[in-house]
């Protein structure tokens, strides 16, 4: 099987189009699979203590109510994604924070949803993902054993749904000591599923490494300039880092063979050549 990779666009394109379509473009370049954004409906997902919070942004100060919807988009944004992406020959999803998010994608034909780690103790959103007859790809960063298994037993109560779990640290940035990358192998055994891995980290070498541990989907956030505003841009691949984890992913599928031991084509004339048979 070859990895799925996902390039987690997010909420960096700050709420331009252009940039989003910049990104899009920069992950088909550099031959992912898919782009994933994040759709929420400011009104359910703003608690209401921190709606009417003042915050300093590159558009002025405003609430923050006010500014989570100045970096939503909306249908017509969507309906231009779509377009764009099928230009591009890329896939595109979204991770819904909310029931109202999830029936807007609907919307659209997506090869998947995403449940963020925030919303994986989420059952109500769970079960509404599961019965979308969508594959449902779960992060588990941030969670518990117990609340993990609560959440695939969602996905396989009868009848059972299509799903991934990904392992995942959801500090931005992750350090390298916390990841626990072996975890992946920990969730293959214990659910007998399709796992991989949505990292944080700063570098590029470990989430490549997670295909050797059995990782067959693997989401990293993307960003044209980790300088950028916005919150998530720090722990995000930049556009040379991309096109990197991409290319190392797919070497390294390459490389791992079917670990049947034998002579290979290449190795005929050496070995005629040094032992004369």
């Amino acid at each position: 099987m070859s990895v799925h990779i996902i390039a987690e666009i997010g909420i960096n394109h700050n709420g331009d189009l252009d940039i989003a379509k910049r990104l899009i473009r920069l992950a088909a370049v550099a031959g992912c699979d898919s782009v994933k954004f994040q759709k929420r409906n400011p009104d359910v997902c703003v608690p209401e203590h921190q709606k009417n919070v003042m915050r300093d942004t590159p558009w002025g100060t405003m609430t923050y109510l006010d500014y989570k919807y100045k970096v939503e988009f909306e249908k017509e944004e969507y309906d231009e994604i779509d377009r764009y992406c099928k230009e591009n020959n890329i896939q595109w999803s979204a991770s819904p924070w909310d029931l109202d998010s999830l029936e807007f994608l609907m919307q659209y034909d997506l090869p998947y949803i995403k449940v963020p780690s925030a919303h994986l103790t989420n059952r109500e959103l769970l079960k509404a993902c599961k019965a979308t007859g969508k594959k449902v790809i779960m992060s588990t960063g941030m969670s518990t054993e117990d609340e993990i298994e609560r959440a695939v037993a969602i996905m396989k109560w009868p009848p059972a749904g299509d799903f991934a779990l990904l392992h995942c640290n959801s500090t931005y940035p992750a350090p390298i000591d916390e990841l626990n990358l072996t975890c992946i192998q920990t969730l293959k055994e214990k659910y007998d599923c399709e796992v991989g891995y949505s990292g944080h980290e700063f570098r590029l070498g470990t989430s490549v490494a997670t295909v050797l541990l059995g990782a067959t989907i693997i989401e990293r956030h993307i960003t044209l300039d980790r300088t950028m505003w916005g919150s998530d841009h720090m722990s995000s691949v930049e556009p040379q880092g991309l096109i990197k984890l991409v290319r190392g992913v797919r070497e390294l599928e390459q490389a791992m063979g079917d670990g049947v031991i034998g002579v290979t084509e290449g190795e005929l004339p050496v070995r005629k050549k040094l032992r004369g048979v």
